[in-house]
C-alpha cells in the first residue's frame, strides 16, 4: 500500500498493485527522457496539460524504478493498466505532484 505522506502513489499493473515513487534518481532518469531542461519545465508540462502518451509512460517508469519495481519498458508497453490511459494519466501527475509535495499535505 502506498504511503502518500512519503511521496508514493499506487498503481494496478496487470492485476498486481505496485508502489510508485520519485526518488532523486527516479527524477533525474526522468528529466532526461522527458528531454526537459529542468524540474521546473517538467512540472510546467503536466500542469499546463502539454504532455503525451510518452511522458506518461517516462514518468510512470521512473515512478515504478523509484518504488522497487523490476518491470522495465517493453513490459509496461504491453501492460493492462487498471482504468486505462486515463488513470495512468491521473497516477502520473499525481506522483508528480507528490515528489514536491511538503510533507502532510497528501
Amino acid at each position: 500500500m502506498a504511503n502518500p505522506y512519503s511521496g508514493e502513489v499506487s498503481l494496478v499493473i496487470d492485476g498486481r498493485e505496485h508502489v510508485l515513487k520519485l526518488t532523486l534518481g527516479a527524477l533525474a532518469e526522468l528529466e532526461d527522457s522527458m528531454k526537459a531542461g529542468s524540474l521546473v519545465d517538467m512540472v510546467q508540462r503536466f500542469e499546463s496539460g502539454d504532455y503525451s502518451s510518452s511522458d506518461v509512460l517516462a514518468l510512470i517508469l521512473a515512478g515504478l524504478r523509484g518504488g522497487g519495481s523490476a518491470l522495465d519498458a517493453q513490459a509496461l508497453l504491453t501492460a493492462d493498466i487498471e482504468g486505462g490511459p486515463m488513470a495512468a494519466a491521473r497516477v502520473a501527475a499525481k506522483l508528480l505532484a507528490r515528489a514536491f509535495m511538503v510533507p502532510g499535505e497528501a
